[in-house]
């Protein structure tokens, strides 16, 4: 479409489309839960056909997307309070607006990501002279290579964990333990359940057939996380915030409720202790 940036993205990177598309939606309502005029402008802008390839955007399912990024906007915003000239590195952003609804005007913002969705989101997006994008892919660990972890590092992987490998996820985290000595790493999970559905080809929420996740992980696997590495001071559990309706009022209790407390979203903070590890790589 004349004017719009075309996006191309399949697989795992057309999840970043899926996850605008839902977001977006949510912030347009009058009562949304979470503000993202940025995202809202992001869907006037991207030539794809949300509706024909993804389907409506349910009510229901864009809350939680909203619900799921204001989680992770509450950690950032702990950290920037606690390290306001930190640095925060995004792996897989994809087209996560989060920046523009949480960024100090100190802090350093680093994007990783594979080169089709940095190239979108390098079009899409501005970028000033405290963010960098890094070409790179996460299982990778030479993304690392030049973070200065002294004035705090906080790591946030939302939306990618649960399409690695187990092993890769593993390995991921450890490294950002060893790597970044007294920071901080938050990410999300689906339950083994769920897993399992997506690779056997069902449809997700909403109808839409996401990419197979492969790392699933329930409320009572977590506390294994510490085995990953020596840093891993503290394991936490990241509540979703309140929002609206039944779902909003079910979100902040759900690791309470005995229907869900086992097989649900996780969203997983992790503290590191001392490790460094110095690294050299990606451009």
């Amino acid at each position: 479409m004349p004017g719009r940036v075309k996006a191309d993205l399949k697989g795992v990177p057309e999840t970043a489309l899926w996850t605008l598309y839902h977001r977006a939606a949510e912030a347009a309502r009058p009562d949304a839960v979470l503000a993202d005029p940025r995202a809202v402008q992001l869907i006037g802008e991207v030539d794809f056909p949300f509706r024909d390839r993804l389907g409506g955007a349910r009510p229901w399912l864009a809350q939680a997307i909203a619900l799921r990024a204001l989680g992770f906007d509450g950690v950032v915003r702990a950290f920037l309070t606690a390290h306001p000239d930190g640095t925060v590195i995004a792996l897989g952003e994809g087209l996560e607006t989060q920046f523009w609804r949480v960024d100090n005007g100190r802090a350093d913002w680093v994007t990783v990501d594979l080169t089709d969705p940095l190239a979108l989101r390098r079009r899409l997006l501005p970028h000033g002279a405290r963010q960098r994008l890094v070409a790179c892919d996460v299982r990778d660990s030479q993304w690392m290579a030049g973070i200065d972890p002294s004035r705090g590092v906080l790591v946030t992987a939302q939306g990618l964990m649960m399409y690695l490998q187990p092993a890769q996820a593993t390995q991921l985290i450890a490294a950002c333990a060893g790597a970044f000595p007294g920071g901080s790493m938050v990410f999300d999970t689906v339950s083994r359940r769920f897993s399992a559905r997506t690779r056997t080809g069902a449809k997700g929420p909403g109808g839409h057939r996401l990419p197979p996740m492969p790392w699933g992980m329930d409320a009572a696997d977590r506390d294994r996380l510490r085995t990953a590495h020596p840093a891993i001071s503290d394991v936490s559990d990241v509540p979703l915030p309140a929002g609206r309706g039944v779902l909003g009022y079910l979100a902040p209790r759900a690791a309470a409720l005995p229907l869900l407390r086992g097989d649900r979203p996780l969203i997983t903070r992790l503290r590191f202790g001392t490790a460094p590890a110095r690294l050299t790589g990606c451009p």
